[in-house]
């Protein structure tokens, strides 16, 4: 029986580059794939993951709107699929987390999510929140802190490199506008 998996962690724990070798396991062995990314990262112009190290590989692209299960078992009628696997999960809506448990459980296929747990204030993105209700199988992908404890926690920067405490949830960036930190070391950049 297929799983859904939620591989979870802050930033620069190398979640797509966990990704990346997953799929290359498939593909080696001769099994299809089928890879997904959030629309809404605009920095590749072209469909793909891609690892802060240097690796990559073309993705489809959702968006809020985007049928993952109609799409998923559209190609899995012409091609088999013997894993899909999801990046940037934590922008999944609850809708897209139930299409894809409905992957994992009507289509067999298991299906494999990687994404951050909390934002730059603490909070739980949407889709994280959902799939750390329902998956089958979580997993922590662990990332340090400056301090050598586990990071947990994405603190957001400025230009300076000062903290941000205002914003919208979702702010596209990588390691110019997101540190990752231990809970201790995020409260006190913050001054909590």
């Amino acid at each position: 029986m297929a799983k859904l998996y939620f591989y979870y962690a802050s930033m620069n724990a190398g979640k797509s580059t966990t990704l990346l070798q997953a799929d290359f396991n498939y593909r080696e062995r001769g099994m299809a794939t089928m890879l997904w990314t959030a629309a809404l990262d605009d920095r590749s112009d072209h469909q793909a993951i891609e690892s802060r190290i240097g690796l990559g590989a073309d993705a489809q692209r959702y968006a809020p709107d985007t049928d993952l299960w109609g799409r998923i078992s559209a190609a899995h009628r012409v091609e088999p699929l013997a894993c899909v696997l999801v990046d940037e999960a934590q922008f999944l809506t609850e809708a897209q987390v139930w299409q894809l448990a409905r992957v994992a459980d009507h289509a067999n296929i298991p299906v494999l999510c990687y994404g951050l747990r909390t934002d730059f204030q603490g909070e739980l993105f949407h889709g994280s929140k959902v799939l750390l209700g329902i998956a089958d199988s979580l997993i922590e992908l662990k990332a340090v802190c400056h301090c050598g404890r586990k990071s947990t926690m994405n603190l957001r920067v400025d230009a300076s490199g000062a903290a941000v405490q205002q914003g919208a949830q979702t702010e596209i960036g990588g390691n110019d506008r997101y540190v990752a930190l231990c809970r201790r070391h995020f409260v006190e950049a913050l001054g909590r």
